[in-house]
């Protein structure tokens, strides 16, 4: 049965495909592939458009001429289908804006290969396309910071998280080690998230409420946690014309001056706090007649402090969880027995929160040991916020997101260990992981299936260059069924969505 490849314009300035099948000039069946809204969507649902054609037959008219004396030879294949499939989110995203191809190859390849720089262009040359020469990635390099490709990537990014201005932000930093021993003053020696002793730099990541990034910054390697959320978040806010941000951030960022300062800029925030003791509440609580704190209980407590010489209200909510009071307890127990062993001198001395040692002695401190217990299972927000405490508790575990784009950055894309020394080209690649990250983080959210599982469903997919008789013919791929629901899902993706 005869069939072709029908398009057609919409008029959103989308293109439709479908596939016609035909008896004689009767339409017998019909079916819609999709809609294309870009040239790489386009290209990816013709593909599609072929593979339903030749679906159960093989196009037995491109082998009629070698028949009778065939001569065939298969050229080359190339992952074209997998190549396409990444270009079309790239190009949603608005990166094509930047107009650099050598770029968005640096981008692409990292995603489906994380590898240096050099080893990119035999990556690139696997999946048919030509790739640039290694001055031509440095060059490239080089314009990502001589125009400022970050603050381009972090508004398209901010254009793509964000239909209306963000309520919420989520904010934390990791560090990034190097192959290198000797420190540069930016490349230095600090409290590393991996236990390295290598040189390193810290980075701040700031990301919407599903983890897709919105801001990265690079500090020194030894910068204290808490001196790189002010300047990250006012960088933010310069960038994108904001007046109000509710930032989430861990209780390494807790400082009185950080949240002094977020209040003087007029932003929100949602902070754990640590706790040195039980709280006040919670003990006067406890002091009742056989009151015992159930699971989930809330205590929402308030206080004032002076800014500025005007005072301003904060939250302190506190809340007890029986999972995580068994697991304080369990935690505090071994504890107590390692100091106990030490305390014996049947193990090493070592230093224990729980081990208090006198001129010549050593024993438990007790008064600490009960103090520990009592606020197992105790955890504390601090928030200048309005709203529920239930609200302020569920924002609070959204920051589980941005831990998660660490760990993609870290292993899907091998942001670490870096190999550059200069801070220009250290930058530059950090600016190709943040772009790679933001077109992962989409096509997980779009498709449901991780990075990993995508490249491995494309990736075999691969279209040949076949000889027939001196006639170069390409053959599409068969593409698999959960190669295809990959496929529609991201063709219906659009920015903001």
């Amino acid at each position: 049965m005869p069939a072709f490849i029908k398009r057609y314009g919409t008029k959103n300035g989308g293109t439709v495909i479908q596939v016609v099948f035909k008896h004689g000039r009767a339409v017998k069946r019909m079916v819609h592939i999709g809609t294309a809204h870009t040239e790489d969507q386009l290209d990816a649902l013709i593909a599609l458009a072929y593979d339903t054609i030749h679906r159960d037959q093989l196009a037995l008219e491109l082998f009629a001429e070698a028949q009778a004396n065939p001569s065939l030879i298969l050229e080359s294949t190339h992952s074209k289908l997998l190549w396409d499939t990444l270009a079309s989110v790239y190009t949603n995203l608005g990166f094509n804006k930047l107009d650099d191809e050598v770029f968005k190859q640096l981008v692409l390849a990292r995603i489906i290969e994380p590898a240096s720089k050099a080893d990119t262009i035999r990556i690139l040359e696997d999946l048919g396309l030509k790739p640039p020469s290694y001055s031509g990635i440095c060059r490239a390099l080089k314009r990502v910071i001589d125009d400022n490709y970050r603050d381009i990537l972090s508004a398209l990014c901010f254009r793509a998280a964000f239909t209306s201005l963000p309520t919420l932000v989520l904010y934390d930093v990791t560090t990034l080690y190097f192959e290198a021993q000797n420190e540069d003053g930016y490349r230095m020696s600090g409290l590393s998230k991996e236990r390295r002793l290598e040189p390193q730099i810290t980075l701040g990541l700031l990301v919407d409420s599903n983890g897709f990034p919105l801001e990265a910054k690079s500090f020194e390697g030894n910068k204290a946690e808490t001196k790189t959320i002010v300047p990250v978040l006012r960088s933010f806010a310069l960038h994108h014309g904001l007046q109000d941000i509710t930032v989430v951030a861990d209780a390494a960022m807790l400082s009185g001056e950080n949240l002094t300062e977020l209040e003087q800029m007029g932003f929100h925030y949602i902070v754990a706090s640590r706790l040195a003791k039980t709280p006040y509440e919670i003990t006067e609580y406890l002091k009742e007649p056989g009151a015992t704190l159930a699971d989930n209980q809330i205590f929402d407590t308030a206080l004032t402090v002076t800014i500025g010489g005007r005072r301003q209200p904060r939250r302190v909510i506190y809340q007890y969880r029986a999972k995580r009071a068994s697991l304080d307890i369990s935690n505090i127990d071994k504890a107590i027995a390692k100091a106990q062993r030490m305390v014996d001198g049947a193990v090493e001395f070592k230093r224990n929160r729980f081990l208090t040692v006198a001129t010549a002695t050593r024993e438990i401190n007790q008064p600490l040991v009960e103090e520990a217990k009592r606020k197992a299972g105790i955890k504390g927000y601090v928030t200048n916020l309005d709203i529920s405490p239930q609200d302020v508790i569920k924002h609070y575990h959204q920051l589980f997101q941005v831990e998660k784009s660490f760990r993609m950055s870290k292993s899907d894309l091998k942001a670490r260990p870096i190999f550059h020394r200069v801070r220009d080209s250290i930058e530059a690649h950090l600016t190709v992981v943040f772009a790679a990250l933001a077109i992962t983080r989409i096509s997980e959210a779009a498709t449901g299936v991780s990075t990993k599982k995508l490249i491995n469903a494309l990736a075999p997919l691969r279209t040949g260059i076949i000889s027939i008789n001196g006639k170069r013919i390409t053959v599409e791929p068969r593409i698999t069924p959960k190669a295809r629901e990959v496929i529609e899902a991201l063709a219906k993706w659009k920015c903001g969505s």
